[in-house]
């Protein structure tokens, strides 16, 4: 057995010496040191020796199996050394194949219908105002023609803060009287502007409702404004938005902030006015509502109402983009999911 073990020291030497790859280094060490390797099987013989070789056998034995160990380790690092020159020889860099593409995020598409909004109504003469999130109680009812008691305030349910008089804006309309307490110069300056931002109203959440949703509201503020002028508008955006083939029409309505004061339909894209599940069936689809600023309002914002008019309008982005590309949950927007946000 001591003749059997030096043999298989030097049988393991001599083929390590003649290993150049990692693959084969690996069944090496299988074939001597491992589990079932020539030297652990010879080491499992010891018991079988007389008593008093015993202790010789496995002193030489494990001594070899050290030493192999040692190989292993030195042979290893050597060869990782010649497997990364060849890599480099073979793997050279070769500037004339196209280059891996990098995957790129993209717009969400609430940003999406916002811009495409902001640049219609920058075609049409209107310049973006930013205005606040948190707002006053006052700007954003009070100086909408929206006193304490007024029953309208029971249509958006408002968040409120632990600040008395401080809520989050339910609406994008309360910018309307701080465009003109900017842009008006005292009320002595027309002015167009539109408001886009994020309004947040406490609503039970559901595939038509969420407590956090855009707005982009509309103002034009100028001598002789009639609400010609305000249809007029509205038909020439709905059809850089929907094309030049789109029908508008307008249903009368009620808002504290406007009067007259309309809701805008304009034909459904779809169907061509045919009927479907999107416009349910009647052709139209409802995209914003609108009117004339009322007295009060342009009072508030600086204008003296017998010389100045004006017109107001307010579309919510994610409704469009629902209508736009059939969307039927309005929730999918804020859920990240990015089966649904990749599509746009």
């Amino acid at each position: 057995m001591q003749a059997e073990l030096e043999k298989i020291y030097q049988d393991a030497l001599q083929e390590l010496k003649g290993i150049n790859d990692s693959e084969t280094l690996e069944g090496w060490e299988i074939k001597f040191l491992g589990r079932k390797g020539q030297l652990t099987l010879m080491l499992r013989e010891t018991g079988k020796l007389p008593e008093d070789q015993r202790a010789a056998f496995g002193k030489r034995a494990n001594d070899i199996k050290n030493l192999l160990v040692t190989a292993h380790e030195e042979r290893t690092t050597a060869i990782r050394q010649i497997e990364l020159g060849r890599s480099l020889e073979e793997g050279e860099l070769d500037v004339t194949l196209p280059g891996r593409p990098r995957p790129t995020g993209g717009l969400h598409p609430s940003t999406q219908m916002l811009r495409r909004i902001q640049a219609i109504w920058g075609e049409m003469g209107f310049q973006v105002y930013r205005s606040r999130d948190v707002e006053s109680d006052e700007v954003n009812f009070t100086m909408l023609n929206i006193p304490p008691y007024h029953p309208a305030r029971d249509m958006q349910d408002t968040f409120y803060t632990t600040q008395e008089d401080v809520i989050l804006r339910t609406h994008t309309s309360g910018g309307q009287v701080r465009a003109m307490w900017e842009y008006g110069d005292n009320g002595t300056k027309p002015i167009r502007v539109i408001l886009p931002g994020m309004c947040y109203r406490y609503e039970q959440i559901s595939n038509r409702s969420e407590i956090q949703f855009h707005q982009v509201e509309g103002l034009a503020v100028g001598r002789g404004i009639r609400m010609s002028d305000l249809k007029g508008t509205i038909a020439e955006f709905a059809k850089r938005m929907y094309g030049q083939d789109a029908q508008v029409r307008y249903r009368a309505s009620y808002f504290p902030f406007t009067e007259p004061s309309m809701e805008v339909d304009v034909s459904c894209s779809l169907c061509g006015g045919e009927g479907c599940s999107v416009c349910k069936y009647s052709g139209w689809i409802e995209i914003m509502g609108c009117g004339m600023v009322h007295p009060v309002v342009l009072q508030n914002g600086g204008y003296d109402p017998t010389v100045w008019s004006g017109f107001a309008f307010g579309m919510g982005p994610e409704r469009i983009a629902m209508r736009k590309h059939s969307i039927d949950d309005i929730r999918n927007f804020w859920a990240n999911d990015l089966r649904f946000l990749e599509q746009f």
